[in-house]
């Protein structure tokens, strides 16, 4: 028997999220990379070209500018969208909304990010909370990566202990490393909007669930924190059985007290250490010292890393809509391996 074509992947846009989705595209065993396309020339579209991926031009780009400065383009977006069976929409904040209408008209499904609103595909995605409603889908959404971050630790939680309340206290990265232009170079910037958008967000996916939460910025690049306090309905033993929870969970990666890893440097250290994707933490981050337990109420605290821990997810969400896998765990268990994302422990 020959064996089945690999799924024809498009990546649109070609920054923070879009390349590190397309070397994970590139190293699926069921999906191919059709091409990537950018705006405008830059050092991202010089690594595509080096990597050998195809490169397309979008938006108001131009093939002549390109080419000026010696980058090879494949042609036009819609090229690239003929050669696909399934699109990834990686452009900035509330571009995706106006690439929506094109890939409507080509009839293309479509995947889209977690800094569009919600009503722009047909469910928010997060591979370990709602993989199976979303299974056929023709456009998905991939929450954002706080978002992510919460809804994973939902998954844990919520199965095994019932959820009364949940109020989660975003500390937010203020920028990603290479942008240069934001700030705050020195403060604290709280948001006094209450709820901050991440609860109303995370209820897209888990829409019964009882959260609140509130968001400050600080300036740091490396990572966002979030404080949790839930009240259960069910208590469970005590806190071995909860941090065991986490630690079996696909997706979160613990650090006991004797690693030494006091907080979002040394994770990140961890990070380049290993040397997975762009040295990236795909995983949730949890200190076991950082979780408590009393009674039915927990608190702990999980880092998460804004570059990439939606990067599986969006691999996930392409096997959902075209049914190549036959639940969401083998979905999750086939992208981290492809990944190098460790297995649980």
């Amino acid at each position: 028997m020959a064996p089945a074509a690999k799924v024809r992947v498009a990546i649109n846009g070609y920054g923070t999220i879009g390349k590190r989705v397309a070397d994970a595209v590139a190293k699926q065993p069921d999906m191919v990379l059709a091409g990537v396309a950018k705006t405008r020339p830059s050092f991202e579209a010089v690594r595509a070209v080096e990597k050998g991926y195809p490169l397309f031009v979008a938006g108001t780009g131009r093939a002549a500018e390109f080419e000026a400065v010696g980058l090879k383009v494949a042609g036009t977006l819609p090229d690239l969208l003929g050669r696909a069976d399934i699109v990834v929409d990686a452009t900035p904040d509330d571009v995706g909304l106006a690439n929506r209408a094109i890939y409507a008209q080509r009839g293309i499904r479509a995947i889209f990010q977690g800094g569009e609103d919600a009503d722009i595909a047909e469910a928010s995605f997060s591979a370990l909370a709602n993989y199976a409603a979303c299974r056929g889908k023709r456009s998905l959404r991939v929450v954002s990566c706080n978002t992510t971050g919460i809804a994973r630790a939902v998954s844990v939680v919520e199965p095994r202990w019932g959820v009364a309340s949940w109020e989660a206290t975003l500390v937010r990265r203020a920028a990603d490393p290479a942008e240069s232009s934001r700030g705050p170079v020195n403060g604290i910037l709280p948001h006094f909007h209450i709820p901050s958008h991440h609860g109303p967000d995370v209820r897209t996916v888990y829409p019964d669930l009882p959260i609140v939460t509130t968001a400050l910025v600080v300036p740091t690049t490396l990572m966002h924190v979030h404080a949790n306090h839930v009240r259960l309905r069910t208590a469970p033993k005590d806190v071995a059985e909860v941090i065991r929870a986490f630690r079996e969970t696909p997706r979160f990666h613990l650090f006991a007290p004797w690693e030494r890893v006091d907080g979002t440097p040394q994770a990140m250290e961890y990070a380049r250490d290993r040397g997975i994707g762009l040295n990236d933490m795909i995983e949730n981050v949890v200190w076991e010292a950082g979780v408590h337990l009393e009674g039915r109420e927990l608190r702990f605290f999980q880092a998460i890393h804004q570059e990439s821990i939606v990067v599986p997810e969006n691999i996930d969400a392409i096997r959902a809509m075209l049914d190549l896998a036959p639940d969401g765990p083998t979905s999750v268990t086939r992208t981290d391996r492809a990944l190098g994302i460790p297995a649980p422990r």
